[in-house]
């Protein structure tokens, strides 16, 4: 997922040195995380322009109008992944092994029995078949915006909406195995959609103690690391999420340490302020949110170094126990 966004000066880059410390312990807030990351990999100094945590997001000035904004988004379709052997077939996931159907129930003595989280794979690999549906407008409270977009892809046609799938299956079983009561608000099960309101109304409808939507970014090659999207306060129209910007924050940092600690990505580099958290108004599935939530941008599939991790399903693997780590701090606490 990806929107058009607004040049800010350039203020720094993170360095990518690889991660070797700090992997035992769990990092619950966002500031750890940075601070475990930060203090391993060092720093080499400038870069793309990055913002305050709290700001809405911006990217590069050489950033071109990014795929999602625009109605209908990208045409994922294209070439297989020459890093993902599996191809990538619409329908089927590249290299996954997370069951895509039905699966053993929640384990009722796991530390998470009885609560309720929302996966919300992001986008619909089949919303490219249907983009006269997917630019009809809906009510995000504040304003109108298009029920969903395509999302971005791979330079070689790894499609995100494949992507946020195959993420989200995995998140769903190690959840389960911890006791909790998964629900999605699609499994490739629909033509299209749903749309970016009816998202938002499946996680409200389930009373549920955590979302969390899942992304991967469509940003300018050089722009890489993950970040946590949180709902900024937003009263108007159906939107009111005055209740929930305290615990969507907490949610955000404890996914922001644990994400860093498991796959060893960076927070962005191009917003947050390497942080790893951005918060913004204009999104419908935030917005109308009655309960927790947040989005993960996993990493910018136009990036090639971010693509090969994107692409890879043992990283895919830790990028779920990231997410699954995360959720269960803040509903354990």
């Amino acid at each position: 997922m990806s929107y058009d966004e607004s040049p800010q000066p350039v203020r720094r880059r993170f360095g990518r040195n690889r991660l070797t410390l700090a992997t035992a312990a769990l990092v619950p807030t966002a500031l750890a995380g940075w601070l475990v990351w930060q203090g391993v990999s060092g720093q080499d100094g400038g870069g793309p322009p990055a913002t305050a945590a709290g700001s809405s997001a911006s990217a590069s000035a050489s950033t071109p109008a990014r795929d999602d904004d625009a109605p209908g988004g990208s045409d994922p379709s294209g070439p297989a992944d020459p890093t993902d052997p599996a191809g990538t077939t619409p329908g089927t996931t590249p290299g996954s092994t997370a069951p895509t159907g039905s699966e053993a129930p929640a384990d009722p003595s796991g530390p998470l029995a009885g609560k309720v989280v929302v996966i919300d794979p992001g986008h619909n690999p089949r919303n490219r078949e249907h983009t006269a549906e997917i630019n009809e407008k809906v009510d995000i409270g504040t304003t109108s915006k298009e029920c969903d977009t395509t999302g971005t892809s791979t330079n070689a046609g790894y499609p995100e909406a494949e992507f946020t799938l195959d993420v989200a299956h995995r998140l769903r079983t190690l959840l389960r195995e911890r006791g909790a009561t998964v629900t999605f608000t699609h499994d490739n099960d629909r033509p299209y959609g749903p749309c970016v309101d009816e998202r938002a109304r499946i996680g409200n409808k389930a009373k549920a103690d955590a979302v969390v939507s899942v992304h991967a970014d469509g940003s300018a090659p050089g722009n890489r690391g993950f970040h946590v999207i949180l709902p900024a306060l937003v009263k108007g129209g159906g939107a009111d999420t005055s209740r929930i910007v305290g615990p969507s924050r907490e949610l955000g940092e404890r996914i922001v340490g644990n994400f860093v600690r498991e796959t060893g990505s960076a927070p962005a580099n191009y917003l947050g302020d390497g942080t790893g958290l951005d918060v913004r108004d204009d999104l419908g599935g935030l917005n109308l949110s009655t309960v927790p939530k947040v989005f993960i941008e996993c990493g910018n599939m136009r990036d090639s170094t971010d693509a090969g991790l994107l692409t890879d399903a043992k990283w895919r693997q830790k990028a779920a126990r990231g997410l699954a780590d995360g959720i269960s701090g803040f509903l354990e606490k």
